[in-house]
């Protein structure tokens, strides 16, 4: 074995605390498993804005408790730069359902303690939202959640909030990586529990944390709607997470009465056991919550991640059968809604690059404002909160992949918020003998029908650079329709048909959006570290008096399958 590798194994082993990971690597050495040595040992699971993120599995390149001591140490050192006050605020720690989760946070919690910084811990599964929500409530310097939100149960992940209460952005993450490097090499003391608590270290937080949450919800200002809640019947799963003792609870405070929730997926379970993938996206991850509902009749199947930061629903349509919602349609639901009750002072909305464009165009005829952010919360939140001012509070924000943000009490996306302010919604048209379809029908009657579609398409190996090749061979016309203007995010820059140009205010990024005559869009994005891109597709279809909502998604369907057939063709092979 490589004289190398054979050293930074052994060096590994001295140092992990985890007899079952040390255990992993010394049968690896011993059957002389090199290429799987060389795979565990060929850098280090990467810090970036979404934290850490990566199988349960031993070595430096793995999520394990020596990975996360050596985190938490770097993240310790990097707040001790940044923050003076670190010493009074600390930081909140919290952790989902997974078999790891609840000791990889007592890990953070003892590296932490023993570095002298405060430590609240929850004493229990906490949903993701409710560690957000304690960094503001607690006035902490920073927050850590121990989840993989909806990866496979052979996954965890660490994931850091800000003082702010929301996710880091850079430079926080490069600086947070290059202090985990750098302790790396040093050896790492802990605390145990027990005696950080007694140095006043440590503060567990029980019931009341959890009641101040609730309380939070039950006062929220976007949450005030209690229009005929009881006609709203629906059946909710958390997804073998951590959300449906406070989702059961919240929606019981708003008086939603008719809830059904899926025994078999109701307790925390890392392995997972009725779902292939934790996902409500995935295919089949909501048949046993649209089985609840069709057993009911309910309204609505709703479904929480399982670490109850996203938000998921199906709606019972005239024929009694389920759809599920786009992520698309629910955040244009929302910020129809929450536009159409707030206050004067409250009309800020956020939505990201790849999602609808339908909620900009929304918001303008409520005489709203809407933002395009880079994709992700972490970008959504910190642009609203710098955006916002006092005649122009923070309203609302939502990505496509089920994230929504309904108010400002959670500063990330939350799952069971969305929750209640969905059965409100709900509830407010049941009263008035309408459903969520007549909403959309509406809406889609005023803006146009809007479609959105994402395709990943992967490349051979010898394809050139497709971000470097469309700069170059920028195109003046995309499956037959003309290009009215295409941005260039890594360098800032839109550019319209006529030559003319204007800056855009966005953080660099390896993104072509090109918008086309008649509404339609097109997004690429190349993939930084594997051979495919992502393209992300939107059409525009208008609905005339004669169209139903089912011949316009028809047509706009149509349009979309020759729409990607035509841009897949036009791209190098």
């Amino acid at each position: 074995m490589d004289t190398q590798l054979a050293f930074r194994v052994k060096h590994w082993l001295e140092q992990d605390p985890d007899p079952r990971t040390r255990q992993e690597l010394q049968g690896l050495m011993d059957n002389g498993n090199e290429a799987e040595l060389q795979q565990r040992f060929s850098g280090r699971l990467a810090f970036g804005t979404a934290g850490l993120r990566g199988v349960v599995e031993a070595g430096p390149m793995g999520m394990n408790r020596l990975v996360v001591q050596q985190t938490s140490a770097g993240l310790g050192a990097y707040l001790k730069q940044q923050v003076s006050d670190l010493d009074t605020r600390g930081v909140v720690i919290g952790y989902d359902g997974r078999h790891d989760s609840k000791q990889f946070s007592e890990d953070a919690a003892g590296v932490l303690s023993a570095m002298g910084i405060k430590v609240y811990l929850t004493s229990k599964v906490a949903p993701t939202p409710l560690v957000a929500f304690g960094v503001i409530h607690l006035d902490a310097a920073a927050g850590i959640v121990v989840t993989a939100s909806h990866n496979p149960p052979q996954y965890n992940g660490y994931k850091v909030y800000w003082g702010n209460g929301a996710q880091i952005i850079p430079p926080h993450d490069s600086g947070i990586a290059a202090c985990i490097e750098k302790v790396a090499t040093e050896s790492i003391k802990l605390l145990d529990l027990e005696s950080a608590s007694n140095k006043g270290k440590l503060v567990m937080l029980e019931d009341d944390f959890y009641q101040s949450y609730r309380q939070g919800i039950k006062a929220a200002a976007v949450l005030q709607n209690h229009t005929k809640p009881e006609l709203v019947s629906l059946s909710y799963t958390a997804m073998h997470g951590v959300g449906a003792e406070m989702a059961e609870t919240v929606l019981a405070d708003a008086g939603v009465t008719q809830v059904y929730s899926v025994a078999a997926q109701r307790e925390p379970d890392g392995d997972f056991p009725t779902v292939n993938f934790p996902n409500p996206e995935e295919k089949g991850a909501m048949d046993l919550v649209i089985a609840e509902a069709k057993k009911h009749g309910a309204m609505l199947a709703c479904a929480n991640d399982p670490d109850a930061d996203r938000f998921a629903v199906a709606v019972r349509t005239l024929a009694g059968d389920y759809q599920m919602l786009t992520g698309d349609q629910v955040g244009v639901l929302f910020g129809h809604y929450l536009m159409s009750h707030a206050e004067k002072n409250q009309r800020l909305t956020c939505t990201t690059i790849v999602s609808s464009s339908l909620l900009s165009k929304v918001a303008a005829s409520l005489d709203g404002t809407c933002l395009t952010t880079l994709t992700g919360f972490k970008w959504l939140t910190n642009v609203a909160m710098a955006e916002q001012t006092e005649d122009n509070q923070c309203l609302f924000a939502y990505e496509e992949a089920l994230g929504y943000m309904v108010g400002s009490m959670v500063w990330d996306k939350d799952g069971l918020s969305a929750l209640v302010a969905f059965a409100q919604l709900t509830a407010e048209l049941a009263s008035q003998g309408k459903t969520i379809w007549d909403r959309l029908e509406d809406i889609y009657r005023e803006h146009g029908f809007h479609l959105n579609a994402q395709v990943s398409i992967a490349l051979k190996p010898t394809t050139p650079n497709i971000g470097a090749y469309l700069r170059k061979n920028l195109p003046s016309v995309i499956a037959g329709k003309q290009v009215l203007s295409t941005d260039d995010i890594s360098c800032g820059l839109r550019t319209f048909k006529d030559g003319n140009t204007q800056a855009i205010v966005l953080p660099a990024s390896d993104v072509l959006i090109f918008k086309l005559e008649g509404g339609g869009r097109v997004i690429v994005r190349p993939s930084g570290t594997e051979p495919k891109i992502k393209c992300y597709y939107e059409v525009v279809a208008s609905m005339g008096s004669d169209d139903s909502l089912e011949s316009v998604q028809i047509r706009a369907q149509a349009e979309m399958d020759s729409f990607i057939a035509a841009h897949q063709a036009s791209l190098p092979q």
